[in-house]
């Protein structure tokens, strides 16, 4: 089972760089969504004290992002047109790989089968807009290493990185946007 669609775009980067609100910008101007596995999921094991917290148990916790991941790449089967994902599979290669905990079979597994489209949008490191809160721990020099690390995958999965600029949100927005279409 090989899947690829390119009509499914990636949307990655470290905390705190304001992919999800750029994607929530996306949603407003009625693109289809795939929300991030990982805020999720803190959410949830938050509200019952549960052990798949990146800072108790970091290998259940990327066990868990790959499993969103796929539940959130099949459900956007549903979904028409351009999908926009919020991470993706390759994700959990970096998080993994910036753990140091050594990458299984079955998540190389994954991201060999669930694929996207080719070109993937990256949010670099910003400071001036970066904070922490409940959810988002790391410090902006973790923020950097994060970026490092998920550029590091997508390459080695064979994805195309465009970086996308430090502006406004809707600026980011029309960049992506214009990209895709110049692409097409």
């Amino acid at each position: 089972m090989h899947r690829n669609n390119d009509r499914y775009v990636i949307l990655t980067g470290g905390p705190g760089a304001g992919k999800t609100t750029l994607i929530a910008a996306l949603k407003e101007r009625g693109h289809a969504t795939a929300p991030e596995a990982g805020r999720a999921i803190i959410q949830d094991y938050q509200v019952i004290d549960g052990p798949a917290l990146p800072w108790r148990d970091k290998a259940l916790f990327a066990e868990l992002m790959l499993s969103w991941e796929m539940r959130s790449y099949a459900a956007a089967a549903e979904q028409q047109g351009t999908v926009f994902f919020d991470r993706g599979v390759p994700d959990v290669l970096g998080y993994l790989d910036l753990t140091g905990i050594p990458v299984p079979e079955h998540t190389r597994q994954a991201a060999k089968l669930f694929r996207y489209n080719p070109t993937v949008f990256i949010l670099p490191p910003w400071p001036e807009i970066f904070e922490q809160d409940t959810e988002r721990k790391q410090t902006i020099e973790e923020a950097e290493l994060t970026y490092n690390a998920l550029a590091t995958a997508y390459v080695q999965s064979g994805y195309h990185l465009v970086e996308v600029p430090r502006q406004s949100i809707a600026e980011r927005v029309d960049f992506i946007l214009a990209y895709l279409d110049h692409r097409r």
